[in-house]
């Protein structure tokens, strides 16, 4: 008979571990049969010592089995997917699988919530009155099917062992992990019956990936793992060197969402990622044949405003309000204090420590420490400058929105400490690598 003990000892000392193994380490996660200290000690284990790559393959298989496998045979359409590594304002998801929707593609998304300092699209959506991030998947299928998207949090029946692993990775400082990302993952995404799938790889200081090898590394990962397993896979790595948009922090995402969607204010950075990932989901689901085609598509899918409206009924669907788009602010809480962060100096802003300015929204109550914990969804940043910005001493360089005066004053020294300056004009930053 196998013990928990058994199996992190041999993969503590670098061992590889048998199918039979991983299976019951996974069934172990669903069944509590492996305590969270014990799944935290494997999970460590794991992140020092790796897998290979046929336990890399063995963990997500186990994982996506681990609850139930959907299946879209009555669409008329691809089933496209995209997900991304995470990082600071990393909103694209909304913007992405509404485009997407309006242009013909089905996009079953399924979200994961804020992990260390990086934000939560589930977390962003209950930012939203009455917004159901787990309707049973039923309802999931039938919005699917009649709008074209639904953004879901990861349900109970959907690779239940992520779940779990998931949520102790998070507070046991074992999340930049490449096998560990890579089953997390897909055996999501191949739990949720997709034709094609989009990896957005965030590389940079507030990413995981902080520098382009690790990148290509996680993105080579992630193309094998899940081309092998039948599911069309291309990865694009973008920057993640600074904020992305203009906002950071769930409410006020989903405000900047809203903006973008209606015409209101499209940041260019966030623009070109949302346009990279739409062409790469249009061509690769053969819903366009070139890039051109595929810009033509996006632009009506935005200008004529159906990328909008689908949004919108889809949150109306989800349980949101009916009128997110033409008052956000009815239904999303906004912070009792908002202060100004000022610059210091004349200059341009260099460069931004965007793992900082996470973990500040997180102190502020924004994500969470520990895993059972309420976020606060008002609180964050936004009129973020982006980097390359010329600025005099005092002008506005982002606001800080806070709960209280206090952790305001805390979050705005915290995030003039992760910005600096320099006299001469800076560098435009790559966006997509």
């Amino acid at each position: 008979m196998l013990l928990p003990q058994e199996i992190i000892a041999k993969k503590r000392d670098g061992k590889v571990l048998k199918q039979d193994e991983i299976k019951f380490f996974v069934d172990g996660l669903v069944s509590n049969n492996f305590n969270d200290a014990q799944v935290g000690a494997m999970a460590m284990a794991i992140f020092q010592k790796g897998l290979v790559p046929q336990e890399t393959v063995e963990l997500t298989k186990a994982m996506m089995h681990s609850g139930e496998v959907l299946s879209w045979q009555h669409l008329d359409g691809p089933v496209i997917d995209k997900h991304s590594t995470g990082g600071v304002g990393d909103k694209v998801s909304f913007m992405l699988a509404a485009i997407v929707a309006a242009c013909g593609g089905y996009v079953p998304m399924i979200s994961g919530r804020g992990l260390g300092h990086t934000g939560g699209t589930a977390d962003k959506l209950e930012s939203i009155a009455g917004f159901n991030v787990q309707p049973n998947l039923s309802d999931f299928k039938r919005i699917v099917a009649d709008l074209g998207v639904a953004i879901i949090a990861q349900t109970p029946d959907l690779a239940p062992a992520d779940r779990r692993l998931y949520a102790i990775r998070d507070v046991t400082a074992t999340v930049a992990s490449i096998p560990l990302i890579t089953a997390s993952i897909l055996s999501k995404k191949l739990a949720a019956g997709l034709d094609v799938l989009v990896m957005d790889i965030k590389m940079g200081n507030g990413a995981q990936m902080e520098d382009l090898s690790q990148a290509k590394a996680l993105a080579d990962s992630i193309t094998s793992v899940s081309n092998g397993a039948g599911v069309n896979t291309q990865a694009i790595i973008t920057d993640m060197n600074q904020v992305l948009g203009n906002t950071a922090g769930n409410a006020l995402e989903m405000y900047e969402t809203v903006k973008y969607l209606t015409g209101k204010l499209r940041e260019p950075r966030l623009h070109q990622v949302v346009v990279t990932l739409a062409k790469a989901m249009l061509i690769n689901s053969k819903l366009a044949k070139s890039d051109d085609e595929a810009q033509v598509k996006i632009d009506n899918a935005l200008d004529s405003g159906k990328a909008a409206e689908i949004f919108a009924k889809m949150i109306s669907a989800l349980g949101g309000p009916t009128d997110l788009l033409e008052q956000p602010w009815r239904s999303m809480n906004k912070a009792e204090h908002i202060i100004e962060i000022l610059s210091p100096c004349n200059g341009y802003i260099k460069a931004m420590q965007t793992r900082d300015i996470g973990f500040s929204v997180v102190g502020l109550g924004g994500g969470r420490i520990s895993n059972d914990q309420k976020i606060d969804h008002s609180v964050g940043f936004d009129r973020i400058l982006p980097i390359g910005t010329r600025v005099n001493r005092g002008d506005v360089i982002a606001r800080v929105h806070a709960s209280s005066l206090d952790s305001a004053e805390l979050a705005s020294k915290q995030y003039t400490d992760a910005v600096s300056f320099s006299d001469t004009p800076v560098d435009e930053a790559q966006i997509i690598y």
